[in-house]
């Protein structure tokens, strides 16, 4: 009742300042609530958009969690078929000619090219591209030869025991005696390949900085 009758006692509203002293406290206090519960009601309504976001992204992280379980029980089958897709890979590997056997194999193009009538005008090795488990060893050929006879010489080309691709069909040019022998002048590139020995793939490994081991 005092607090009552001390608020009826505020003559003016615009001059708190000489009310009395639980009047002051009492609006004081009314102002704080005021504050903290807007406060709070901000944060209530932040926390409410952050918890609607997070709910959307439920869905795909259940689908995470369950490609990750399906992976995780197929574990030790990828092992196992990662050894095997290593173990049929290395036998691809070793399918391909050594570095002793590149020079024969060219000696097979030379002598098809003979055995299809062709005339052998050129054969130059080029510098060879070294990738991570093989190399790539290519050739510049050049013949002489009719039109069937060069495309014969393709088809047989490409039935040889070793993996041979031809590149840059686009380099041919009559003969000056085509008039006469109906003869074309093909230049191309013949790309083979051979697997690295061992001791080369371990001179590309890159190494390991001393000291950089943590």
């Amino acid at each position: 009742m005092n607090l009552i009758k001390d608020f009826q006692s505020v003559d003016d509203p615009n001059n708190l300042g000489s009310a009395p002293i639980s009047v002051r406290i009492t609006l004081l206090v009314l102002i704080v609530v005021a504050v903290l519960g807007a406060a709070y009601y901000v944060d209530v309504q932040n926390l409410q958009v952050q918890l609607e976001t997070e709910r959307t992204k439920e869905p795909e992280l259940k689908n995470r969690i369950v490609e990750k379980q399906q992976l995780a029980a197929n574990l030790d089958a990828y092992k196992v078929q990662l050894v095997e897709m290593e173990q049929v890979f290395n036998a691809i590997l070793r399918q391909l000619p050594s570095k002793k056997e590149i020079e024969n194999l060219i000696v097979d193009v030379a002598q098809t090219s003979l055995a299809d009538g062709l005339t052998n005008v050129q054969i130059q090795a080029l510098p060879e591209v070294p990738f991570d488990y093989y190399a790539e060893a290519p050739y510049v050929l050049r013949f002489q030869g009719t039109y069937h006879q060069l495309a014969k010489f393709v088809s047989d080309a490409s039935a040889l025991p070793r993996i041979i691709t031809l590149h840059n069909f686009a380099t041919i040019t009559p003969t000056p005696d085509f008039a006469k022998n109906k003869e074309l002048d093909l230049k191309i590139t013949a790309k083979t390949y051979r697997y690295l020995e061992d001791e080369e793939i371990k001179q590309r490994a890159p190494t390991t900085p001393a000291g950089s081991a943590r």
